[in-house]
């Protein structure tokens, strides 16, 4: 009935049917215009509207009336179209008063002008629920990334550091140029918008690995180039030993030196035709198995493949075999083509590597392989098995005549030293009964004419191993063998491959043996695993061996002119003269040998020979007993007894002369 009247003849307001006087809605608007004014964050009106509500009931107390949230609500609209308070109302009850909205402005210009970057998360914290659009609306010329916005400046910087890390040929951890708060991701996004970058990229000047490492290429190829040399310093028998043996594989193909009957192929790759049948040919041994064909992709497959006599039953025995796998497998090179897909070495072997020579890598911390060292290694490695097989070929095949070169001056050197041992080893049949002096014998022949040969033998075969296994060694100025001692011969030995290993051991054992006949049996083993035959003493050599012998030792009886080193030449001559044997006595056994003598000379000639050597002793024992150098000993007995023995020596001389001529 009243309702029509409101507003003129009734004054007040109707609000949930009730009528409020002016000056209570003038007071309640007062107290929610405070309350929105004093708002400086986003608010849920709702909140505010019970925290009226309360504040009216303590104020009119129990006769207040219960003011409802549409009342406020209502009051709240008319004051935001009058424009007494400012901001952004979303949803009809969430809030923001416009002194938040400046303040988050300020904040993000602030930061923004300062820093060049803004994190998204940042921008939630603010209460910006759309960062992204909220940034670009703001700054049309920054950059979203992942996790963070950029001004174009800061791409830019990031752009000139890595040209200039690529431009020296170096290279650049992007993430560690940005802030702390920059993902991996944000460094791979920025690198995108690099202009620099992507150009090199797109050239291949440069490669990214683990999202923000950019390595420059010449880098990449220098890395690759040290690691290739550190496999060169290894050489192929490297990546089997113990330097290796935990990180690499290595394929057949680097095996080829393994095969017990390597040296076989050695020999016959060197020209040792003239040690094998004249109707063997190339092919004989083309079934011997993927050795000789990995051998000749090396480069010394223009050598001929033939086998010698020693070896031909084994190796008939592996063509069999051979023929029944290609048979299963279907075809050599298949079956070729299968080993050379087994790694060489390994990813983690590079790793390794690589964390040695590039020293950057470990003071900027990188602990974590995955992020660029695997990636860099995965890349590396066929480039670097690839360099590394190119070099040990052309090595291999620089390394073929010289390989020829070396088995032929050995087998020469060889079959001298062994004709000579044989000639010496049959006069220590003289001495069986004496067993003390024939130790002596054979543990002096041992020491002075088996060790050089010995070390002759282990030092040759160890540079056809290493220029078999693709090393690149240094010709020695002269070609005299170097005395090893027993702990260099066993180490040599050791790197020898399979039977060949443990028969060259047994070869340095028996050398420190007793027995010149266990020796001698033990070095043919060794010669025929390494396919270098030797010759056998008949009668006919053993005749020109000692008639050569006879004329040098009669030659240096003439030329002799220390009378104490007279007596063991002598001594060799006439067991030449009267035994038709070639003794090698050291001075311990020489008057044993001499009394051998006394039954096959006369009387008058064995009183020289003894009387001599009775001298020779004296003289020795004088003289070590007597300090200090020979000169300065003025002792009557040494001078006395020198000069007996140069009186002598002219006797001795003649005695030994005249028998060797009527011989």
């Amino acid at each position: 009935m009243w309702e029509p009247r409101l507003g003129t003849i009734v004054k007040g307001r109707l609000e949930g049917g009730q009528l409020y006087t002016p000056a209570y809605v003038a007071r309640v608007g007062a107290m929610v215009r405070g309350a929105v004014r004093g708002i400086t964050v986003p608010t849920n009106l709702t909140v505010v509207w019970s925290s009226l509500q309360q504040l009216l009931q303590e104020i009119d107390g129990t006769s207040g009336l219960a003011v409802e949230g549409s009342f406020f609500q209502s009051l709240f609209n008319g004051l935001v179209k009058e424009g007494k308070i400012l901001g952004l109302l979303r949803a009809g009850v969430h809030w923001t008063p416009a002194v938040f909205a400046v303040a988050q402005r300020e904040f993000v210009d602030s930061f923004f002008s300062q820093n060049s970057f803004i994190t998204y998360e940042a921008l939630h914290k603010l209460g910006i629920p759309q960062p992204i659009q909220f940034l670009q609306s703001r700054y049309p010329e920054g950059k979203p990334l992942v996790s963070t916005f950029v001004h174009p400046s800061m791409i830019e910087m990031l752009d000139a550091s890595t040209e200039d890390a690529l431009d020296r040929g170096s290279w650049s951890d992007s993430l560690s140029l940005l802030p702390s708060s920059f993902t991996p991701q944000d460094a791979s996004k920025m690198l995108s918008l690099c202009q620099s970058v992507q150009n090199a990229l797109k050239s291949n000047k440069a490669h990214i690995f683990g999202d923000f490492y950019v390595l420059s290429s010449s880098f990449i190829k220098d890395i690759c180039d040290r690691v290739v040399k550190e496999l060169e310093t290894l050489g192929v028998s490297g990546c089997a030993d113990s330097t290796m043996h935990a990180d690499v594989q290595v394929p057949n193909e680097a095996k080829v030196g393994h095969e017990s009957g390597r040296l076989n192929e050695m020999v016959s790759d060197g020209g040792a035709n003239r040690h094998a049948d004249k109707g063997s040919k190339k092919k004989k041994g083309k079934a011997t198995g993927n050795a000789v064909a990995n051998l000749s992709e090396s480069g010394a497959d223009n050598q001929e493949q033939t086998l010698t006599k020693s070896k031909r039953g084994q190796k008939r025995g592996k063509d069999a075999s051979s023929q029944t796998s290609d048979s299963k497998t279907g075809s050599k090179k298949e079956s070729l083509k299968v080993k050379e897909d087994n790694p060489s070495p390994s990813e983690d072997w590079i790793m390794q590597k690589i964390t040695a020579l590039v020293s950057d890598f470990e003071e900027q911390g990188i602990d974590d392989p995955e992020t660029i060292l695997r990636p860099l290694a995965n890349q590396l490695r066929p480039t670097i098995i690839s360099s590394w097989m190119e070099k040990k070929k052309a090595l291999l095949t620089n390394n073929a005549e010289r390989m020829k070169r070396l088995l032929d001056n050995l087998q020469k050197k060889l079959d001298e030293s062994f004709l000579n041992m044989q000639l010496y080893e049959k006069a220590l049949e003289l001495f069986e009964d004496d067993q003390s002096t024939s130790v002596v014998l054979h543990r002096h022949l041992l020491r002075t004419v088996a060790a050089p040969m010995v070390d002759m033998l282990l030092q040759n075969l160890d540079e056809h191993n290493k220029l078999k296994n693709g090393h690149e060694v240094q010709e020695a100025p002269n070609s005299e063998s170097v005395s090893l001692s027993p702990g260099d011969r066993t180490a040599i030995c050791k790197s020898f491959p399979g039977a060949l290993a443990n028969k060259a051991l047994a070869v340095v054992e028996a050398l420190e043996g007793k027995s010149v006949e266990i020796f001698m049996a033990a070095f043919r083993m060794v010669t025929e695993e390494s396919g270098l035959p030797l010759k056998k003493l008949d009668k006919k050599l053993e005749r020109t061996l000692l008639h050569s012998y006879r004329k040098e030792l009669t030659s240096q009886v003439s030329a002799e002119t220390d009378p104490v080193s007279l007596l063991p030449k002598v001594v060799s001559l006439l067991y030449i003269q009267v035994y038709h044997k070639a003794l090698q006595a050291p001075g311990r056994a020489i008057s044993v040998a001499i009394s051998h003598l006394k039954d096959k000379l006369g009387e008058s000639a064995c009183k020289i020979l003894t009387d001599y050597q009775t001298a020779t002793v004296t003289l020795l024992t004088l003289l070590a007993a007597s300090p200090g150098d020979e000169e300065d000993c003025a002792s009557d007995r040494i001078l006395s007894k020198k000069e007996l023995l140069e009186s002598q020596m002219l006797d001795l001389k003649s005695l030994v002369l005249s028998t060797s001529q009527s011989s």
